[in-house]
């Protein structure tokens, strides 16, 4: 990632990588292979995970960084409502050492990625009202390392460009439990947060999420790093970073009173970064404007210099774009308008809202954190710089799209749909934007979002719920084209004599997306109402006279086709 500048051939493939950084699973052109019980037991709430919550992790990691394996220790607090046999996860190669609650040790078996922890064994004694407990799970193994993060994922164990370990952990879709053992649900955050603690050499720092509660000098030339979080958080976001860090600081005035936004880099990037870093509160303008105040006051905003590209760590977004505007110094749009701010620090911080504070029950939702944050760099682009530059941005990215398969997933399997869900997802939302017609309406919806599902997990179909109640408009229809298709409405349209005649096709039944069109010698848009049937609109002698073609407004994501 880091020698991306050095050709125009390596610019390609990071962007090749880029579009294509979710596995490309099947669905309507090109079949998935047949899901198996690792897949339900991965991706369902089944009987294993059912009878208990969590409430929060007190994780502690000690990587051996000329092993590259690590060793550790999570203290699930939870509660429990009557658990017998209890799945945890943790994926091969790691291995589960073993599991007790401090006043016994419990037996356990594996199932490939899944351990079975008989907790109860009299089932007499099942609980009658929840109660809350702790259980604890030792761990070590050689976890998966990843090749090409953030595309694939597990463990990176690379080196800065003074030979000094540079080591962090991505693990979005294949999840945490491919390196800490945990119930590896996106349904199921610890309500109360956690605690992440990492060994490392004297030498080196280590940065996790949220804010530096403790650093503890041990005898053995080791130091112990202890980050919290105080609020629900994602399991794949708990990430422990490793470097040579130097950090800085500063208090940002926002929303709910002082945010407190902390930098942690490379010593030698130290100058860079100060420069580059200027966007994050650019960023919390224009995001506490569109979607309210940033989410997690109480932990704080962080940058964290990382060896890979980026992701979105919860109040710890990894951050590695080289100090360069744009995408690796790329446009996505093909504007201008996206190499005038840093993708990486507005892509991934716009997860806060959408991914981190409200998340997908099931990764078949995940059009919910890209579809809104893919959005959010437009509205980022809109508040900055205007709404014809934002919508320019919106419009330029579309073409991304590829509509090879539905933007949503298959539940309960851990399959998530086309990467479809950045490009076109953000541009469904751009139509639904235009149809609204009120930016202040819009905004509120925005806002309404973030209050309603603050913190909470969510089914898309809320979402979509959501949205139609507060618009008092239906998009059913819409939801359905966008998300669980892949054509595009098409608009057809035909003249004879006075009159055009227009009509939908390629769209679900009863879809209905109305439109502002012009004629190509008008200046005034009128809003047209097309659905599968032919309608006629009357045109004046002047319109006809000088009829040169129709123009559908571009913020429509929508194809037209002249019939005769």
């Amino acid at each position: 990632m880091l020698s991306y500048h050095h050709n125009r051939y390596k610019k390609l493939v990071y962007l090749f990588c880029f579009l294509f950084h979710q596995p490309l699973w099947a669905q309507e052109k090109i079949p998935y292979p047949p899901f198996t019980k690792q897949d339900t037991l991965r991706g369902s709430v089944g009987p294993g995970r059912i009878l208990w919550d969590v409430l929060h992790y007190d994780l502690t990691v000690e990587p051996d960084l000329l092993q590259e394996t690590i060793k550790g220790i999570n203290h699930i607090r939870l509660m429990d409502s009557g658990m017998t046999l209890i799945q945890i996860d943790l994926q091969e190669p790691m291995l589960l050492d073993s599991v007790g609650d401090g006043a016994s040790r419990f037996s356990f078996y594996r199932e490939g990625n899944v351990y079975w922890v008989q907790i109860n064994e009299n089932k007499a004694a099942l609980l009658t009202t929840p109660k809350e407990r702790t259980i604890t799970a030792w761990f070590h193994g050689k976890p998966k390392k990843a090749l090409r993060a953030p595309w694939d994922n597990g463990w990176i164990w690379n080196k800065d460009s003074l030979q000094n370990p540079f080591v962090s952990v991505t693990a979005q879709g294949m999840g945490a439990s491919m390196w800490y053992p945990c119930k590896d649900h996106q349904s199921d955050e610890p309500d109360l947060g956690a605690i992440l603690r990492i060994r490392v050499p004297d030498s080196l720092q280590a940065v996790g999420n949220g804010k530096l509660i403790a650093i503890e000098k041990l005898n053995n030339g080791s130091t112990l790093y202890s980050w919290e979080v105080k609020n629900p958080i994602n399991n794949y976001t708990i990430i422990p970073t490793i470097a040579k860090f130097v950090h800085f600081s500063e208090i940002y005035a926002g929303k709910n009173g002082p945010l407190s936004l902390d930098y942690w880099v490379l010593a030698y990037h130290l100058e860079k970064a100060k420069k580059q870093f200027t966007d994050v509160p650019r960023m919390l303008q224009a995001f506490e404007y569109w979607f309210g105040p940033y989410p997690f006051y109480e932990d704080g905003y962080k940058l964290v210099e990382s060896p890979h590209l980026g992701m979105e760590h919860q109040s710890a977004t990894a951050y590695g774009n080289e100090y360069m505007k744009g995408y690796l110094g790329s446009d996505l749009s093909g504007t201008g308008w996206g190499l005038l701010w840093d993708f990486i620090i507005i892509h991934e911080s716009g997860h806060e809202w959408f991914g981190n504070s409200i998340t997908s029950k099931d990764i078949a939702d995940m059009w919910v954190h890209e579809s809104f944050t893919n959005y959010s760099e437009t509205l980022f682009t809109d508040y900055h710089y205007g709404k014809k530059a934002g919508n320019e941005y919106a419009i330029g990215i579309r073409k991304n799209i590829s509509n090879d398969r539905n933007i949503i997933g298959y539940y309960g399997v851990n399959k998530s749909g086309s990467i479809d869900m950045y490009y076109k997802g953000g541009n469904m939302l751009h139509s639904i934007r235009q149809v609204i017609n009120n930016d202040k309406k819009f905004r509120k919806i925005l806002h309404g979002l973030g209050k309603t599902f603050y913190h909470r997990t969510v089914t898309g179909k809320e979402i979509e719920g959501y949205i139609i109640k507060e618009a008092g408009i239906d998009f059913s229809t819409v939801f359905d084209q966008y998300l669980r298709t892949t054509n595009i409405p098409e608009l057809q349209y035909k003249i004879s004599d006075n009159r055009m005649q227009y009509r939908y096709t390629e769209v679900v039944p009863g879809f209905h997306l109305p439109l502002k069109i012009k004629f190509s010698d008008q200046q005034k848009e009128t809003w047209i109402y097309p659905t599968e049937n032919w309608q006629t609109l009357v045109l004046n002698k002047k319109k006809r006279k000088n009829f040169k073609g129709l123009l559908v407004n571009k913020n429509f994501y929508i194809y037209t086709k002249a019939i005769p």
